[in-house]
């Protein structure tokens, strides 16, 4: 029983944070279609209030959750980016939106339930950070520690809060060019799986989701790290498998996502060269509004999950500090997807690319230490029919943040 009671009581290990997210976001369309930019900048406030856990061998604690963004430019003809909700009808932006999120916790040794609104950081379920407020998911959640060196995931959810959304809603599944049926609904999806760290060197992945009566899908990956000459070489294996589930109300799902990813890092070079193939019938499914964690995640402009499609990628990033400038970091990117399938358009044999470059630097000191600044541009193209959900963009995002620890 000793062993197990909390460190620190409900009021004694709370800590509280404000985090400030001023973000641009523009898309410049190259191509023929109705609207030619989206275009938009929003301020976002991110309150988290974590309390810590009562004394006893089980504890209990609550996490308080407070988004807020507010408008500071958009209109109608350029609205869209998602950082903020639009009217369907006027296509004009909200001045501001907002959502409390409340979060029920229980520990018990190295067990933690949680229950209310989660973040989710699963391959087939991540909660999408890439706009102005996070997204979560309404349900509970399980992670264990108790065997060393295994971490144990389960749980269920049944609605979604979209990123630039104020409510919870019934998730779907994401459909660009008609890939599934969009309309489709889910009551809940459940997850299981577990993350072996087999070595120092080596983790083991195994996971399974259920999307009821609409798709399930698999998961294996590997993660290795080891000494190379100068420098350390990882290699990254990951293996989606998906297939309609229940009713299959998303239509046909059947797809095979395999992908081999190696970096070489030496000084604050990391170089980087990944390949993914896709095979079956569909493209890789995903939930709507939310990110799959495959080696595409952090392209800008297209996720390279169509149907057939071979993707392949070249990184490299930058950290300034091994030249004496702590804090800046680069990114250059350059991704070619080929051999698309879009049956809902009638199109084969298609091809996409993207060249994508970042900078990032957080000052070191000084009246504004912590403050981080982050450029992004991407220029993608693509060969796909008029109407396809990916057109040709310049895209720019600028993201300033700040976070302020309250107590």
């Amino acid at each position: 029983m000793a062993a197990g009671a909390q460190a620190q009581g409900f009021f004694e290990g709370s800590h509280g944070t404000l985090t400030l997210r001023n973000y641009y976001l523009d898309r410049d369309y190259q191509d023929d279609g109705a609207k030619s930019e989206a275009r938009e900048w929003a301020q976002g406030f991110i309150l988290k209030l974590q309390s810590g856990f009562t004394p006893g061998p089980v504890g209990f604690g609550l996490d308080v959750t407070g988004l807020l963004g507010v408008k500071l430019d958009s209109s109608p003809d350029r609205s869209g980016t998602e950082l903020l909700p639009v009217s369907a009808s006027s296509g004009r932006a909200a001045d501001e939106y907002s959502r409390l999120g409340l979060t029920g916790k229980i520990k018990v040794d190295k067990s933690l339930v949680q229950a209310g609104d989660l973040t989710l950081a699963l391959p087939s379920a991540l909660s999408s950070p890439s706009r102005l407020l996070p997204q979560t998911f309404r349900g509970t959640y399980l992670q264990s520690n108790q065997i060393d060196g295994l971490t144990l995931h389960t749980g269920y959810a049944d609605r979604i809060a979209k990123r630039n959304s104020t409510n919870y809603e019934a998730m779907t599944v994401a459909s660009p060019n008609g890939r599934f049926n969009g309309r489709a609904t889910t009551s809940h999806m459940a997850f299981v799986g577990g993350d072996y760290a087999a070595s120092p060197a080596l983790t083991l992945k195994a996971h399974y989701m259920e999307v009821a009566d609409l798709y399930e899908q698999g998961y294996l990956g590997a993660l290795h790290k080891t000494p190379a000459g100068p420098g350390t070489l990882s290699t990254d294996v990951r293996a989606f498998f998906s297939d309609e589930n229940g009713s299959a109300d998303a239509g046909n799902v059947d797809n095979q996502h395999l992908s081999l990813q190696f970096a070489y890092g030496l000084g604050g070079n990391r170089f980087t060269l990944g390949y993914a193939h896709q095979l079956g019938d569909t493209a890789t499914p995903y939930i709507s509004g939310t990110e799959l964690m495959g080696i595409s995640e952090t392209t800008m402009s297209s996720d390279y999950l169509n149907a057939k499609e071979r993707m392949w990628q070249a990184i490299h990033d930058y950290d300034f500090a091994a030249a004496g400038i702590p804090g800046l970091s680069s990114r250059l990117r350059y991704v070619r997807g080929d051999h698309i399938e879009l049956a809902a358009l009638g199109a084969t044999d298609r091809k996409e690319r993207e060249l994508q470059w970042e900078m990032g630097y957080v000052i070191q000191s000084g009246p504004l230490r912590n403050v981080g600044l982050r450029v992004r541009q991407s220029f993608y193209r693509n060969d796909f029919p008029t109407g396809a959900a990916f057109r040709d963009e310049n895209q720019t995002r600028v993201l300033v943040t700040y976070s302020l620890p309250i107590w």
